[in-house]
Protein backbone atom coordinates (compact mmCIF):
# COMPACT_ATOMS: atom_id res chain seq x y z
CA UNK A 1 0.00 0.00 0.00
CA UNK A 2 2.91 2.62 0.91
CA UNK A 3 4.55 1.95 -2.27
CA UNK A 4 1.50 2.31 -4.52
CA UNK A 5 0.67 5.69 -2.57
CA UNK A 6 4.12 7.05 -3.34
CA UNK A 7 4.37 5.84 -6.92
CA UNK A 8 0.21 7.31 -7.86
CA UNK A 9 1.43 10.68 -5.99
CA UNK A 10 4.98 11.09 -8.29
CA UNK A 11 3.12 9.43 -11.89
CA UNK A 12 0.14 12.10 -10.79
CA UNK A 13 2.15 15.44 -10.67
CA UNK A 14 4.96 14.32 -13.49
CA UNK A 15 1.78 14.49 -16.37
CA UNK A 16 2.56 17.83 -17.56
CA UNK A 17 6.68 16.36 -18.33
CA UNK A 18 5.60 13.52 -20.01
CA UNK A 19 3.22 16.03 -22.34
CA UNK A 20 6.13 18.03 -22.89
CA UNK A 21 8.75 14.53 -23.68
CA UNK A 22 6.74 12.02 -25.29
CA UNK A 23 10.43 10.37 -25.73
CA UNK A 24 9.76 9.43 -22.10
CA UNK A 25 6.37 7.59 -22.95
CA UNK A 26 7.71 5.74 -26.32
CA UNK A 27 10.64 4.10 -24.14
CA UNK A 28 8.86 3.21 -21.67
CA UNK A 29 10.14 5.05 -18.99
CA UNK A 30 7.70 4.67 -16.63
CA UNK A 31 7.67 1.07 -16.12
CA UNK A 32 10.94 0.61 -16.01
CA UNK A 33 10.80 2.97 -13.04
CA UNK A 34 8.72 1.37 -11.15
CA UNK A 35 10.42 -1.87 -11.00
CA UNK A 36 13.25 -2.25 -8.79
CA UNK A 37 16.42 -3.04 -10.56
CA UNK A 38 16.93 -5.99 -8.15
CA UNK A 39 15.81 -7.08 -4.64
CA UNK A 40 17.65 -8.85 -1.89
CA UNK A 41 15.39 -10.95 0.57
CA UNK A 42 17.45 -13.20 3.39
CA UNK A 43 16.99 -14.50 6.66
CA UNK A 44 19.30 -13.91 9.52
CA UNK A 45 19.98 -15.95 12.11
CA UNK A 46 21.44 -15.24 15.24
CA UNK A 47 21.95 -16.31 18.99
CA UNK A 48 20.64 -13.72 21.74
CA UNK A 49 22.03 -13.61 25.26
CA UNK A 50 19.96 -16.85 26.67
CA UNK A 51 22.12 -18.88 24.10
CA UNK A 52 18.47 -19.18 21.83
CA UNK A 53 18.66 -19.09 18.01
CA UNK A 54 16.02 -16.30 16.60
CA UNK A 55 15.41 -15.73 13.38
CA UNK A 56 14.58 -12.66 11.52
CA UNK A 57 14.52 -11.43 7.53
CA UNK A 58 16.80 -9.74 5.89
CA UNK A 59 16.02 -7.35 2.46
CA UNK A 60 17.82 -4.90 0.24
CA UNK A 61 16.16 -3.08 -2.46
CA UNK A 62 18.32 -1.58 -5.43
CA UNK A 63 15.98 0.54 -6.87
CA UNK A 64 18.24 2.71 -9.80
CA UNK A 65 21.29 3.26 -10.45
CA UNK A 66 20.69 5.36 -13.58
CA UNK A 67 22.28 8.61 -11.85
CA UNK A 68 25.04 6.58 -9.48
CA UNK A 69 25.43 4.04 -7.41
CA UNK A 70 22.45 2.90 -5.27
CA UNK A 71 22.41 5.07 -1.90
CA UNK A 72 19.51 4.50 1.02
CA UNK A 73 19.31 4.13 4.49
CA UNK A 74 18.84 0.39 6.41
CA UNK A 75 15.77 0.31 8.93
CA UNK A 76 15.84 -2.32 11.72
CA UNK A 77 12.39 -1.99 12.72
CA UNK A 78 9.55 -4.62 13.94
CA UNK A 79 7.24 -2.74 10.77
CA UNK A 80 10.14 -3.35 7.96
CA UNK A 81 8.64 -5.35 5.35
CA UNK A 82 9.22 -5.04 1.94
CA UNK A 83 6.33 -2.77 1.34
CA UNK A 84 7.84 -0.44 3.05
CA UNK A 85 11.11 -1.14 2.04
CA UNK A 86 9.67 -0.33 -1.88
CA UNK A 87 8.06 2.40 -0.84
CA UNK A 88 11.21 4.25 0.65
CA UNK A 89 13.33 3.01 -2.05
CA UNK A 90 10.89 4.61 -4.63
CA UNK A 91 11.02 8.01 -3.04
CA UNK A 92 14.94 7.50 -2.35
CA UNK A 93 15.21 7.93 -6.56
CA UNK A 94 13.98 11.22 -6.33
CA UNK A 95 15.04 12.44 -3.00
CA UNK A 96 19.00 11.68 -4.05
CA UNK A 97 18.22 13.06 -7.38
CA UNK A 98 17.15 16.10 -6.07
CA UNK A 99 20.66 16.28 -4.08
CA UNK A 100 22.13 17.25 -7.47
CA UNK A 101 24.58 14.26 -6.59
CA UNK A 102 25.20 11.42 -8.75
CA UNK A 103 23.50 8.26 -6.42
CA UNK A 104 20.91 6.16 -7.22
CA UNK A 105 18.17 5.23 -4.84
CA UNK A 106 17.73 2.06 -2.69
CA UNK A 107 16.57 1.04 1.12
CA UNK A 108 17.19 -2.09 2.91
CA UNK A 109 16.82 -3.51 6.61
CA UNK A 110 15.18 -5.99 8.72
CA UNK A 111 12.19 -6.52 10.87
CA UNK A 112 14.90 -7.04 13.69
CA UNK A 113 14.09 -4.68 16.70
CA UNK A 114 17.23 -3.18 18.68
CA UNK A 115 15.64 -1.66 21.19
CA UNK A 116 15.73 -3.58 24.53
CA UNK A 117 18.89 -5.57 22.87
CA UNK A 118 22.16 -5.99 24.57
CA UNK A 119 25.33 -4.71 22.71
CA UNK A 120 26.17 -8.59 22.10
CA UNK A 121 23.14 -9.44 20.84
CA UNK A 122 22.71 -6.15 18.17
CA UNK A 123 26.63 -7.25 17.18
CA UNK A 124 26.06 -10.95 16.61
CA UNK A 125 22.90 -10.21 14.67
CA UNK A 126 24.52 -7.49 12.59
CA UNK A 127 27.29 -9.04 12.08
CA UNK A 128 25.02 -12.64 10.57
CA UNK A 129 23.01 -9.55 8.35
CA UNK A 130 26.10 -8.63 7.12
CA UNK A 131 27.35 -11.84 6.01
CA UNK A 132 24.66 -12.01 3.52
CA UNK A 133 24.53 -8.36 2.44
CA UNK A 134 27.88 -8.05 1.66
CA UNK A 135 28.18 -9.57 -1.57
CA UNK A 136 25.58 -7.16 -3.11
CA UNK A 137 27.25 -3.78 -1.92
CA UNK A 138 30.40 -1.88 -2.47
CA UNK A 139 31.68 1.64 -2.63
CA UNK A 140 30.71 2.10 -6.21
CA UNK A 141 28.19 -0.43 -6.57
CA UNK A 142 25.95 0.38 -3.48
CA UNK A 143 26.39 2.28 -0.48
CA UNK A 144 24.10 2.16 2.82
CA UNK A 145 23.50 4.05 5.56
CA UNK A 146 21.61 4.03 8.84
CA UNK A 147 18.08 4.53 9.49
CA UNK A 148 15.60 4.28 11.89
CA UNK A 149 16.91 1.75 14.19
CA UNK A 150 20.35 1.83 12.72
CA UNK A 151 22.48 4.64 14.61
CA UNK A 152 26.10 4.67 14.68
CA UNK A 153 26.76 1.76 16.90
CA UNK A 154 24.86 -0.76 14.49
CA UNK A 155 27.13 1.11 11.41
CA UNK A 156 29.93 0.32 12.68
CA UNK A 157 29.15 -3.31 13.73
CA UNK A 158 28.10 -3.75 9.84
CA UNK A 159 31.17 -1.99 8.92
CA UNK A 160 33.71 -4.33 11.07
CA UNK A 161 31.74 -7.32 9.42
CA UNK A 162 32.27 -5.74 5.70
CA UNK A 163 35.94 -5.25 6.38
CA UNK A 164 36.55 -8.78 7.67
CA UNK A 165 34.31 -10.40 4.61
CA UNK A 166 36.07 -8.21 2.26
CA UNK A 167 39.54 -7.61 3.35
CA UNK A 168 39.22 -3.98 2.21
CA UNK A 169 38.31 -0.22 3.85
CA UNK A 170 36.52 1.62 1.60
CA UNK A 171 33.37 4.09 2.20
CA UNK A 172 30.86 0.84 2.01
CA UNK A 173 28.78 2.43 4.68
CA UNK A 174 27.39 6.10 5.61
CA UNK A 175 26.78 7.57 9.29
CA UNK A 176 29.97 5.78 10.41
CA UNK A 177 31.55 6.68 13.98
CA UNK A 178 34.20 9.78 13.35
CA UNK A 179 36.75 6.98 14.51
CA UNK A 180 36.93 5.53 11.32
CA UNK A 181 36.00 7.92 8.73
CA UNK A 182 32.34 9.97 9.91
CA UNK A 183 31.63 13.21 9.07
CA UNK A 184 30.90 15.85 11.17
CA UNK A 185 27.23 17.17 10.95
CA UNK A 186 26.10 13.45 9.87
CA UNK A 187 24.44 13.54 13.08
CA UNK A 188 22.30 16.47 12.79
CA UNK A 189 22.00 16.50 8.65
CA UNK A 190 18.33 15.51 8.14
CA UNK A 191 16.83 17.98 10.95
CA UNK A 192 19.23 21.14 10.22
CA UNK A 193 18.56 19.93 6.61
CA UNK A 194 14.83 20.40 7.04
CA UNK A 195 15.40 23.86 8.60
CA UNK A 196 17.53 24.84 6.18
CA UNK A 197 15.03 24.48 3.18
CA UNK A 198 12.49 25.61 5.60
CA UNK A 199 13.85 28.90 6.38
CA UNK A 200 14.69 29.84 2.67
CA UNK A 201 10.58 29.09 1.65
CA UNK A 202 10.21 31.62 4.92
CA UNK A 203 13.20 34.07 3.73
CA UNK A 204 11.59 34.49 0.03
CA UNK A 205 8.36 35.12 2.04
CA UNK A 206 10.19 38.28 3.66
CA UNK A 207 9.41 35.48 7.13
CA UNK A 208 11.36 34.30 9.82
CA UNK A 209 11.73 31.73 11.95
CA UNK A 210 12.13 34.62 15.07
CA UNK A 211 9.05 34.25 17.84
CA UNK A 212 7.51 30.90 15.59
CA UNK A 213 6.12 28.31 17.73
CA UNK A 214 6.81 24.79 16.42
CA UNK A 215 5.36 21.73 16.27
CA UNK A 216 7.37 18.58 16.10
CA UNK A 217 6.26 14.58 15.64
CA UNK A 218 9.14 12.12 17.34
CA UNK A 219 12.03 12.53 19.40
CA UNK A 220 14.24 10.77 17.29
CA UNK A 221 17.64 12.14 15.35
CA UNK A 222 15.52 13.86 13.01
CA UNK A 223 12.70 15.53 15.39
CA UNK A 224 16.12 16.64 18.14
CA UNK A 225 17.94 18.19 15.83
CA UNK A 226 15.35 20.13 13.61
CA UNK A 227 14.41 21.73 17.00
CA UNK A 228 17.64 22.29 17.79
CA UNK A 229 18.38 24.55 14.88
CA UNK A 230 15.08 25.95 15.01
CA UNK A 231 15.66 27.46 18.37
CA UNK A 232 19.23 28.49 17.14
CA UNK A 233 16.81 30.46 13.90
CA UNK A 234 14.84 31.60 16.71
CA UNK A 235 11.55 29.82 16.95
CA UNK A 236 10.35 28.12 20.05
CA UNK A 237 9.70 24.61 20.18
CA UNK A 238 6.57 24.00 22.17
CA UNK A 239 5.28 20.27 21.65
CA UNK A 240 7.40 16.95 20.87
CA UNK A 241 6.30 13.36 20.87
CA UNK A 242 7.07 9.35 20.89
CA UNK A 243 5.03 6.36 20.93
CA UNK A 244 3.31 6.69 24.29
CA UNK A 245 2.60 10.71 23.92
CA UNK A 246 3.61 14.42 23.66
CA UNK A 247 5.07 16.80 26.23
CA UNK A 248 3.74 20.28 25.56
CA UNK A 249 4.52 23.84 26.93
CA UNK A 250 4.03 27.51 25.40
CA UNK A 251 7.28 28.93 26.86
CA UNK A 252 9.23 26.27 24.75
CA UNK A 253 10.89 23.20 25.40
CA UNK A 254 14.50 22.85 26.77
CA UNK A 255 15.66 20.99 23.65
CA UNK A 256 19.17 19.87 25.77
CA UNK A 257 16.90 18.04 27.89
CA UNK A 258 15.07 16.32 25.44
CA UNK A 259 18.57 15.24 23.49
CA UNK A 260 19.74 13.68 27.02
CA UNK A 261 16.72 11.87 27.44
CA UNK A 262 16.54 10.22 24.12
CA UNK A 263 20.25 10.08 23.05
CA UNK A 264 22.05 9.17 26.40
CA UNK A 265 18.79 7.46 28.41
CA UNK A 266 16.89 6.11 25.73
CA UNK A 267 13.69 6.75 27.63
CA UNK A 268 10.65 8.05 27.04
CA UNK A 269 9.36 11.73 26.60
CA UNK A 270 7.49 11.64 29.40
CA UNK A 271 10.37 11.96 31.81
CA UNK A 272 11.03 15.50 30.28
CA UNK A 273 8.51 16.31 33.31
CA UNK A 274 11.37 15.10 35.96
CA UNK A 275 14.12 17.16 35.45
CA UNK A 276 12.21 20.30 36.92
CA UNK A 277 11.19 21.42 40.17
CA UNK A 278 7.31 21.48 40.78
CA UNK A 279 7.52 25.14 41.37
CA UNK A 280 9.64 25.58 38.05
CA UNK A 281 7.48 23.05 35.76
CA UNK A 282 5.07 24.81 32.70
CA UNK A 283 5.35 21.53 30.84
CA UNK A 284 2.81 19.50 31.06
CA UNK A 285 2.73 15.77 29.64
CA UNK A 286 -0.37 14.26 27.00
CA UNK A 287 -0.82 10.73 26.61
CA UNK A 288 -1.95 8.77 23.95
CA UNK A 289 -3.08 11.80 22.09
CA UNK A 290 -2.66 13.16 18.91
CA UNK A 291 0.12 16.15 18.66
CA UNK A 292 -1.28 17.84 16.01
CA UNK A 293 -4.19 19.29 18.32
CA UNK A 294 -1.03 21.95 19.36
CA UNK A 295 -1.71 25.57 17.73
CA UNK A 296 1.32 26.48 15.91
CA UNK A 297 2.95 28.71 13.10
CA UNK A 298 5.16 25.73 11.98
CA UNK A 299 4.39 21.88 11.92
CA UNK A 300 7.12 19.70 11.34
CA UNK A 301 6.12 15.71 11.19
CA UNK A 302 9.72 13.91 11.78
CA UNK A 303 8.14 10.72 12.98
CA UNK A 304 7.52 7.78 10.79
CA UNK A 305 5.80 7.02 7.47
CA UNK A 306 1.99 7.68 7.19
CA UNK A 307 1.70 9.28 10.69
CA UNK A 308 -0.27 11.75 9.88
CA UNK A 309 -3.77 11.31 8.88
CA UNK A 310 -6.33 13.38 6.98
CA UNK A 311 -8.50 14.26 10.03
CA UNK A 312 -5.03 15.49 11.47
CA UNK A 313 -3.96 17.82 8.48
CA UNK A 314 -7.59 19.36 8.89
CA UNK A 315 -6.99 19.95 12.20
CA UNK A 316 -3.40 21.98 11.38
CA UNK A 317 -4.93 23.72 8.37
CA UNK A 318 -8.08 24.82 11.09
CA UNK A 319 -5.33 25.89 13.76
CA UNK A 320 -3.98 28.74 11.27
CA UNK A 321 -0.73 26.82 10.72
CA UNK A 322 1.69 28.67 7.79
CA UNK A 323 4.12 25.71 7.41
CA UNK A 324 4.27 22.60 6.94
CA UNK A 325 8.02 20.45 6.29
CA UNK A 326 8.03 17.12 6.94
CA UNK A 327 11.40 15.52 7.94
CA UNK A 328 10.39 12.15 7.82
CA UNK A 329 10.06 9.93 4.35
CA UNK A 330 6.19 10.47 3.65
CA UNK A 331 4.49 11.36 7.30
CA UNK A 332 1.33 12.40 5.52
CA UNK A 333 -1.00 10.19 3.89
CA UNK A 334 -2.38 10.88 0.07
CA UNK A 335 -5.62 12.50 1.93
CA UNK A 336 -3.46 14.41 4.04
CA UNK A 337 -1.15 15.99 1.13
CA UNK A 338 -4.48 17.10 -0.29
CA UNK A 339 -5.79 18.92 2.29
CA UNK A 340 -2.46 20.59 2.39
CA UNK A 341 -2.49 21.51 -1.07
CA UNK A 342 -5.94 22.51 -0.88
CA UNK A 343 -5.08 25.10 2.10
CA UNK A 344 -3.48 28.46 2.10
CA UNK A 345 -0.06 27.38 3.92
CA UNK A 346 3.42 26.01 2.19
CA UNK A 347 3.76 22.13 2.29
CA UNK A 348 7.76 21.19 1.53
CA UNK A 349 7.28 17.14 1.17
CA UNK A 350 9.35 14.88 3.11
CA UNK A 351 11.44 14.14 -0.41
CA UNK A 352 12.69 17.50 -0.51
CA UNK A 353 12.76 18.33 2.70
CA UNK A 354 14.65 15.80 4.46
CA UNK A 355 17.22 15.36 1.91
CA UNK A 356 19.71 17.05 4.14
CA UNK A 357 20.39 13.10 5.44
CA UNK A 358 21.22 11.77 2.14
CA UNK A 359 23.26 15.00 1.11
CA UNK A 360 25.34 14.62 3.75
CA UNK A 361 26.00 11.27 3.46
CA UNK A 362 27.81 11.76 0.30
CA UNK A 363 29.90 14.34 1.49
CA UNK A 364 30.95 11.69 3.95
CA UNK A 365 31.46 9.53 1.19
CA UNK A 366 33.78 12.29 -0.92
CA UNK A 367 35.73 12.85 2.74
CA UNK A 368 36.36 8.70 2.83
CA UNK A 369 37.32 8.69 -0.59
CA UNK A 370 40.00 11.05 -0.53
CA UNK A 371 41.22 10.48 3.00
CA UNK A 372 40.06 13.82 4.17
CA UNK A 373 37.97 15.58 7.02
CA UNK A 374 36.54 18.66 6.47
CA UNK A 375 35.24 20.66 9.53
CA UNK A 376 31.79 20.92 10.90
CA UNK A 377 31.51 24.61 9.60
CA UNK A 378 32.59 23.52 6.39
CA UNK A 379 30.22 20.36 6.45
CA UNK A 380 27.31 22.53 7.56
CA UNK A 381 28.19 24.89 4.85
CA UNK A 382 27.95 23.15 2.21
CA UNK A 383 24.60 21.12 3.42
CA UNK A 384 22.96 24.50 3.73
CA UNK A 385 23.90 25.52 0.11
CA UNK A 386 22.54 21.93 -0.85
CA UNK A 387 18.76 22.31 0.71
CA UNK A 388 18.70 26.20 -0.86
CA UNK A 389 19.24 24.93 -3.90
CA UNK A 390 16.78 22.37 -3.96
CA UNK A 391 14.12 24.69 -2.72
CA UNK A 392 14.96 27.15 -5.67
CA UNK A 393 15.31 24.31 -7.79
CA UNK A 394 11.41 22.95 -6.97
CA UNK A 395 10.08 26.51 -6.75
CA UNK A 396 11.45 27.17 -10.27
CA UNK A 397 10.20 24.04 -11.41
CA UNK A 398 6.73 24.53 -10.03
CA UNK A 399 6.44 27.73 -11.74
CA UNK A 400 7.49 26.45 -15.56
CA UNK A 401 4.59 23.57 -15.21
CA UNK A 402 1.87 26.00 -13.96
CA UNK A 403 1.85 24.75 -10.32
CA UNK A 404 3.25 27.36 -8.07
CA UNK A 405 3.59 26.92 -4.81
CA UNK A 406 2.62 23.20 -5.32
CA UNK A 407 6.15 21.42 -4.07
CA UNK A 408 5.29 18.07 -4.66
CA UNK A 409 4.87 18.88 -7.87
CA UNK A 410 8.07 20.68 -8.19
CA UNK A 411 9.76 18.25 -6.51
CA UNK A 412 9.16 15.20 -7.98
CA UNK A 413 9.26 17.00 -11.29
CA UNK A 414 12.51 17.82 -10.53
CA UNK A 415 13.91 14.44 -9.65
CA UNK A 416 12.20 12.71 -12.14
CA UNK A 417 13.59 14.61 -15.04
CA UNK A 418 17.06 14.15 -14.19
CA UNK A 419 16.64 9.76 -13.69
CA UNK A 420 14.73 10.05 -16.74
CA UNK A 421 17.18 11.66 -18.88
CA UNK A 422 19.81 9.37 -17.15
CA UNK A 423 17.89 6.29 -18.27
CA UNK A 424 17.31 7.44 -21.60
CA UNK A 425 21.12 8.01 -22.31
CA UNK A 426 22.08 4.66 -21.01
CA UNK A 427 19.65 2.79 -23.53
CA UNK A 428 16.98 -0.31 -22.42
CA UNK A 429 19.33 -1.90 -19.51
Amino acid sequence: MEFIDAATEILESIVPVLDEHPEYEENNVLERLVEPERIVMFRVPWVDDNGEIQVNRGFRVQFNSAVGPYKGGLRFHPTVNLSILKFLGFEQIFKNSLTGMSIGGAKGGSDFNPKGKSDGEVMRFCQNFMSELFRFIGPDTDIPAGDMGVSGREVAYLFGQYKKLSTVHVAVLTGAPMEFGGSLVRKEATGYGLIYILDEALRVRNDSFKDKKVVISGSGNVAIYAAEKAVMMGAKVIAMCDSSGYIHDENGLYIPFIKEIKEVNRGRISDYLNYFKKEDLTAEYIENSVIWNVKCDIALPCATQNELSEESAMIIVSNGTNYVAEGANMPSTLKAINVFLNSNLVYLPGKAANAGGVATSALEMAQRSSRLSWTFEEVDSKLKKIMVNIYKNIDEASKKYGAEGNYVVGANIVGFIKVANAMLAQGVV
